[in-house]
């Protein structure tokens, strides 16, 4: 038989062996590699555990309106932060956003914004203003004395060690108002006591309030003027509400000279009446706290009255317009 007759002998366990060696090495290193990750996770999970490493928390608690008038609002949003983890977190940027109906109103950025203890917890105050002007000039369709709806959106952007930067969104709804000055007319002034050296008189003052909400009138500082000629200035404390939409009427005692007034006090005596001028402020208690509002009421005219026990000086008067 010829050397190529002879037949091939296979070594069969050989090298079923050698697959079985190959797959033991990779299932080994397989296995190893698996413990490793679990004994990595493990080892993260204890010490994550054991030092409490974790996620800051976040919180809208309160939001203060410390200041409104005409011209703006200005807002400080109160944002408890909680720290549970055993070193400082930096507190790097604070972005917030107030919209109403989904238009902006304002915006704006807040960099290196502190820092909140280990273990602790930090009230984080976001102050935010809103100028009217802005705002009317933006959305013609927003009316002074109108309340509008608007809707709050802070990022708190914390660096957190193992964990890196993580942003703490926040959000709050309210309402905040575009205050409007309310109108002032001086109606009349009757005489309580007469003579040309002092006349002691009181001014009948209509106030109208043009808001959609109650002013609560606390102080009325002032100061009138008959033709060119001051007849006072005071403040008076009066308490009185004013409803939305409404009007309300007060009495102011003053006491002046008329004969500073010249011939201006022969027209006034005799219904023809004078132009004024009121100038001052009112404090008013609103839903949003309180308020100083200015009124103002320039080229007015009005009339003296008298009572009936003066009624030589004003023979021309109608009943109907004494009280």
């Amino acid at each position: 038989m010829s050397t190529s007759d002879k037949p091939e002998v296979v070594e069969r366990g050989t090298k079923d062996e050698k697959h079985k060696d190959d797959d033991k090495e990779e299932g080994e290193k397989g296995g190893f590699i698996e413990k490793v990750k679990d004994f990595i996770h493990d080892i993260g999970e204890k010490i994550e555990g054991a030092i409490g490493f974790g996620k800051p928390s976040a919180d809208v608690k309160a939001i203060h309106i410390p200041k409104i008038n005409l011209h703006q609002a200005d807002l400080v949003v109160d944002v408890l932060v909680k720290n549970p983890n055993p070193v400082p977190i930096p507190l790097i940027d604070i972005n917030y956003l107030v919209e109403s109906d989904g238009r902006k109103l304002v915006s704006g950025l807040i960099p290196d914004a502190g820092t909140i203890h280990a273990h602790g917890e930090e009230t984080v105050k976001v102050p935010v203003t809103l100028i009217y002007d802005d705002i009317k000039q933006t959305y013609d369709d927003i009316q002074p004395g109108s309340i509008i709806p608007y809707r709050l959106k802070v990022d708190l952007i914390v660096d957190v060690p193992i964990l890196g930067r993580l942003t703490l969104p926040l959000e709050k709804t309210g309402e905040i108002p575009i205050p409007y000055k309310p109108d002032i007319d001086l109606e009349k002034i009757h005489f309580d006591k007469f003579s040309f050296e002092e006349t002691v008189a009181t001014l009948h003052l209509k106030l109208e309030n043009k808001n959609d909400f109650d002013l609560g009138l606390n102080t009325l500082d002032y100061e009138v003027w008959l033709g060119d000629v001051s007849i006072g200035a005071a403040e008076l404390t009066k308490s009185a509400k004013i409803e939305k939409s409404g009007i309300s009427y007060i009495d102011i005692p003053v006491t002046f000279r008329p004969k500073d007034f010249g011939s201006a006090l022969w027209d006034m005596i005799r219904g023809k009446g004078t132009g004024y001028t009121m100038k001052g402020k009112i404090n008013v208690d609103t839903p949003f706290g309180k308020m100083d509002l200015p009124i103002s009421k320039e080229g007015g005219t009005t009339r003296l009255k008298k009572k009936k026990e003066d009624r030589d000086y004003d023979d021309d008067d109608d009943d109907d317009d004494e009280e």
